[in-house]
């Protein structure tokens, strides 16, 4: 298995949140993927690389966000301290956004102010954007897309192992601790690589609002999701059942909400159908937004997964016979995401 590393990922390092009203230290941390690291020098179960610096990751990124949108991240930390040059002892944090109901406020006039621009892109408050943000985000798309290009080229699985994360951004916005869709980069490498149908099967706690709103007109691209019931969980204003895709990706979409407190026999049953409904689609390949925040132990999430399951989940992906790449998403009990990480990709190998 190839594992493709993010070393640029600790120059996203945030300081503070917004979380449910008030500042507190950001649960998101370079942390998180060092305890994956050291597990995986315990435990070896694949090759540690780091993507090619040849490829066009800003031409695959550009495949699912919009141009103006990856400009604007580009360029955000120097505007914002363009703005203040105190500004650069502090991260960017959104305070203001444009309503998205009719006459209520226009985005056809790109503020010049950053601070409403940063709105503009943004529909958190809750991810700060520092002065390695970037570079860390261009480096995971990197990452997704080698992951990808290692399955076109044959390899069974392939993790691109990065952070931050990426199933909560959508073509246009950041949000949910995500800049770049990392599962919607690798899904579009694998389309733009031959391939004809290519499924996504979501299993973080939150739901990927991102990856949805990217192929919700598709019928290429089937979309997947286990996770808390948007009524009371966090992205809160997507994930809902009813949610089955517009257009032509009508039908290609399929959101399993399930309430707080659910344990794994449950959380196992929906798994299943999920996998049903992806093995109906008749799928290339898969991209797995792999999630640990399903975890007992996790700070920001509801499910009550216990390490061991993780084997069983990596286990459940191998059973579906399919090339497959996973990111790395959300997980935010750090001492134990290593192990819970690891135990998936042990369940890989069978």
């Amino acid at each position: 298995m190839k594992i493709f590393h993010n070393t640029h990922h600790a120059q996203h390092a945030g300081r503070q949140e917004m979380f449910r009203g008030r500042l507190v230290d950001c649960h998101e941390v370079p942390d998180r993927l060092r305890y994956v690291l050291d597990e995986l020098q315990r435990r070896p179960v694949g090759q540690l690389l780091t993507p090619d610096a040849a490829a066009d990751v800003n031409a695959a990124m550009a495949r699912v966000h919009a141009p103006d949108y990856l400009a604007f991240l580009a360029r955000a930390w120097n505007d914002w301290v363009a703005l203040d040059p105190t500004n650069a002892e502090r991260d960017a944090l959104p305070s203001v956004w444009p309503l998205a109901s009719k006459h209520a406020f226009r985005t056809d006039a790109p503020p010049l102010n950053f601070a409403a621009r940063l709105g503009q892109y943004a529909f958190d408050s809750g991810t700060p954007l520092t002065a390695g943000s970037w570079a860390a985000a261009r480096e995971g798309a990197a990452c997704a897309l080698a992951a990808a290009q290692a399955v076109l080229a044959g390899d069974r699985f392939a993790l691109a192992l990065t952070r931050p994360p990426g199933h909560h951004a959508g073509p246009n916005y950041l949000g949910g601790y995500c800049f770049i869709n990392n599962a919607a980069v690798a899904a579009q490498a694998l389309r733009d690589g031959g391939l004809q149908r290519v499924a996504v099967l979501d299993v973080d706690y939150h739901h990927g609002n991102g990856t949805q709103t990217i192929f919700y007109e598709r019928n290429d691209v089937f979309t997947a999701s286990i996770h808390g019931d948007p009524r009371t969980e966090y992205p809160f204003f997507l994930g809902h059942a009813d949610e089955r895709g517009a257009g032509a990706g009508e039908g290609y979409n399929l959101n399993l909400p399930l309430p707080r407190g659910t344990g794994f026999e449950v959380w196992w049953a929906a798994l299943q159908n999920a996998m049903q409904a992806v093995s109906d689609f008749a799928p290339q390949a898969l991209v797995v937004p792999l999630g640990l925040d399903t975890f007992e132990g996790d700070p920001i999430s509801g499910f009550k997964l216990r390490s061991a399951d993780y084997l069983k989940l990596g286990q459940a992906i191998a059973q579906l016979g399919l090339p497959t790449v996973l990111t790395f998403e959300g997980g935010y009990a750090v001492a134990e995401v290593g192990v819970n990480t690891v135990n998936v990709l042990e369940g890989l190998r069978g």
